[in-house]
């Protein structure tokens, strides 16, 4: 009820709502929520049903009908699109969103499932399924089907997200066996250490293991060292969508791992390879460079070289005269450096000097400070010195820019989806949490692709 107060004067007016509740109420859901909202658009564009067709043989014939899959899946996306990754809390915000209740199809007078059942279908059929990783996939087919990723040009790059262990509670690898007998996380870890066929990959070696998630690594990159995991992301250039994520152990090594095994996968998906891929120094390794030039992948990726290397106030190895029929470099006094065999921790060719040689030599203080003059040539060599190449043309520089959708992709995973830290555990949950942040990400691009409207005229309320 509206009461107005009126002054002495009858100049001024004022309104008093008191507060009441009808008994009843009329209205539908479908028309609450707005033409252009995002969750209008993604129901209008994206059909989830092929959900059930891919978890029909998890279900038994007989019994009670289960919770609707699709209708769980539902709600993880408003989850991850409006940044309520806790499943908890989730479900109390879904009782009082009009957007969300008619985007899952909850009518006021149905029940919203409880928020351990996502825990039991994780652990269940989800799990079995790899449903989170085909949900990824079939987004990317649908943007590919729909002409919003080109493929020509790809950037790759990761990010640390912090795990929800605690860096105190670890423990060498000695002790676990120890401490598995009173905690069922490293009781399961160890179990699966012992199979013939683990259900995830070793984690690489560590002096301490986390008893909280012995999956997580301890590791550095851009701040204290804290556990956590890498989230690689694929990126097609032209349309920001994510192509490929894969979660890794928190080591650097394992992100040009990570570059090969996303893009083999789009290979094996699409029938084609990227025109060119853009990265940071990170992926700058003579192996990763000459993988790309194998497969006709122009690498726009800076070389990363040796910070131990050789002085720049010495002879550099342009001073030197390779003489490929007996494989050895002569150096600018003519005396001979012997190939000696491969360095297999930094992957060089090794050419060495002797005392002997160098120790009357009179340009001696100018190529070495040691007793003799070793030269270290990657094995990789040619790949380097084409992407040195490639680093001084205008191409590198319009790649490079580029590659900055990457980090933006991961602002927005970290500010607005709210993975700065995660929240499940173990390898194959935090894969999990990093398939589902992705598709909400490219099911926001394909919609306003596939809508025709610009990102303003979306309502994301």
């Amino acid at each position: 009820m509206l009461l107005f107060t009126i002054t002495v004067g009858g100049l001024l007016m004022m309104g008093h709502q008191a507060r009441g509740e009808s008994l009843f109420y009329y209205f539908r859901l479908e028309d609450q929520v707005p033409e252009n909202h995002l969750l209008r658009l993604i129901d209008r564009h994206v059909n989830f049903e092929f959900i059930r067709a891919k978890l029909k043989d998890r279900y038994s014939d007989a019994g009670r009908p289960s919770i609707d899959p699709e209708l769980l899946l539902r709600m993880l996306l408003v989850g991850y699109l409006y940044g309520v990754t806790s499943e908890r809390k989730l479900v109390e915000e879904l009782r009082m969103h009009l957007a969300w209740r008619w985007f899952t199809g909850l009518g006021f007078d149905q029940e919203i499932p409880h928020h351990s059942t996502f825990s039991k279908n994780r652990h269940g059929r989800f799990q079995e399924s790899n449903l989170f990783q085909e949900l990824f996939e079939e987004i990317v087919a649908r943007c590919v089907a729909a002409g919003l990723v080109k493929g020509k040009h790809m950037s790759v790059d990761g990010s640390f997200i912090q795990a929800n262990a605690d860096h105190h509670r670890r423990v060498p690898p000695e002790q676990l066996a120890e401490v598995a007998k009173v905690n069922h996380t490293v009781r399961e870890y160890l179990v699966e250490l012992e199979r013939e066929n683990p259900v995830e990959p070793a984690v690489a070696q560590q002096d301490k293991v986390s008893t909280t998630d012995p999956d997580s690594t301890y590791a550095t990159k851009g701040g204290p060292a804290r556990l956590g995991y890498y989230d690689n992301y694929l990126v097609d250039n032209a349309s920001c969508v994510i192509v490929g994520v894969q979660a890794t152990p928190a080591r650097m090594s394992q992100e040009s791992v990570a570059a090969r095994d996303m893009i083999e996968r789009y290979r094996e998906r699409y029938g084609y390879l990227p025109q060119t891929l853009a990265a940071d120094t990170t992926y700058g390794n003579g192996e990763l460079l000459q993988w790309l030039d194998e497969r006709g992948i122009a690498g726009y990726i800076r070389v990363k070289e040796n910070p131990n290397g050789q002085p720049t106030d010495l002879y550099g190895i342009d001073q030197f005269t390779y003489a490929p029929e007996e494989n050895c470099y002569i150096c600018p006094e003519g005396k001979v450096l012997k190939y000696t065999g491969i360095n297999k921790r930094n992957h060089t060719h090794v050419y060495f000097s002797t005392p002997k040689r160098c120790r009357e030599c009179s340009q001696k203080s100018r190529c070495t400070r040691g007793k003799y003059r070793t030269i270290a040539i990657h094995t990789c060599e040619e790949a380097r010195q084409r992407a040195h190449a490639r680093a001084e043309t205008p191409e590198f520089a319009i790649s490079q820019r580029a590659r900055r959708k990457v980090e933006a992709l991961f602002a927005e995973l970290k500010n607005y989806i709210g993975l700065r830290r995660l929240r499940l555990r173990r390898m194959r949950f935090v894969r999990e949490q990093f398939y589902l942040a992705a598709t909400a990400q490219n099911l926001k691009r394909l919609v306003r692709f596939l809508s025709g409207r610009s990102t303003p005229q979306i309502a994301t309320a």
